[in-house]
């Protein structure tokens, strides 16, 4: 059986933006990114919470059957962020990180997750995550995710990792900070000469570009929302249902066409996402409704 490892956080946020404000809400990359993937697959979460993380946000993940044995429960606050959006949705101001548990965080990986077949290093320090993948045995896909926080502070350590990764996931702004590119299609270009096979560059409105070298360029438009209300996830949604659909319907090393389609699932996932604030919109979604979201966007694509 296939499964999907993904580590990252397990956060709570306190989000400001022109559609309201959510206070210490469930968030972190690993939290969006498993409910979005278990829609279609078996996930597994290595993170860190503390002893304020309620049984009620556990019970989110357990009831789409995330398996939370990787999930470690220490003395502390849970991770905190607070953050808020003004004019521009696309990109978040921070103006509070409480690291809290997740700064001593040391990431051991179970036995019974080291034959994961995918793994997802959501974003968190390159460190960590390369320690994830030395833990990981022969993984058939491998992807990673960062911020520009990172790409400032840790540029030595992040670009061994992602020599080591099949595909990367950046937005516009990170993908031309790490290439010192003001060109999107040449800082894509060149993020691909630094190992990965595939990128994926996220474009908020405007959908996504998955490129490769041998295969070049596919855009996918996002779909249309018109009431977008909380952005926070979306990236990390994004890649839950990306690779999610991989784990569902690819079995061996995928083709262009499975990218292309796993780039339209995490699409739907993402655009869901941006409808609530938190998990909210997420959770609830079923196959029935991610199907009609999934025909509408086809009409808008041919592939």
């Amino acid at each position: 059986m296939q499964e999907v490892l993904v580590i990252g956080s397990l956060a709570y946020d306190s989000v400001k933006t022109p559609s309201g404000v959510a206070k210490r809400s469930l968030g972190g990359s690993a939290n969006y990114f498993s409910v979005a993937a278990s829609i279609f697959a078996q996930v597994r979460v290595v993170g860190v919470v503390g002893t304020d993380y309620s049984n009620s946000d556990k019970e989110i993940l357990s009831k789409r059957g995330v398996d939370l044995s990787g999930m470690q429960v220490v003395d502390g606050e849970t991770f905190h962020w607070e953050g808020t959006y003004e004019a521009n949705l696309n990109e978040a101001v921070t103006l509070k990180t409480e690291l809290n548990v997740f700064a001593t965080f040391n990431p051991e990986i179970p036995d019974s997750y080291k034959t994961s077949s995918h793994v997802f290093l959501a974003n968190i320090e390159p460190t960590l995550q390369l320690k994830v993948l030395s833990q990981i045995k022969e993984p058939k896909f491998v992807g990673m995710d960062t911020m520009n926080f990172w790409i400032n502070s840790k540029q030595s350590d992040l670009l061994q990792v992602i020599k080591k990764v099949d595909i990367v996931f950046m937005n516009e702004t990170e993908a031309k900070m790490l290439t010192q590119e003001t060109n999107t299609i040449k800082a894509i270009k060149k993020m691909v000469e630094l190992g990965p096979k595939y990128v994926v560059v996220k474009r908020g409105e405007y959908g996504s570009t998955l490129y490769s070298k041998e295969n070049g360029f596919f855009n996918c438009p996002a779909l249309p929302v018109e009431n977008v209300v909380d952005p926070t996830g979306a990236g990390d949604s994004f890649a839950g249902g990306f690779f999610g659909y991989l784990v569902k319907h690819v079995s061996t090393a995928p083709a262009w066409n499975d990218l292309k389609q796993a780039v339209v699932a995490g699409t739907v996932m993402s655009s869901k996402t941006i409808q609530d604030f938190s998990l909210n919109a997420l959770k609830d979604l079923t196959i029935a409704e991610y199907d009609q979201l999934h025909s509408s966007l086809l009409k808008q694509i041919s592939i």
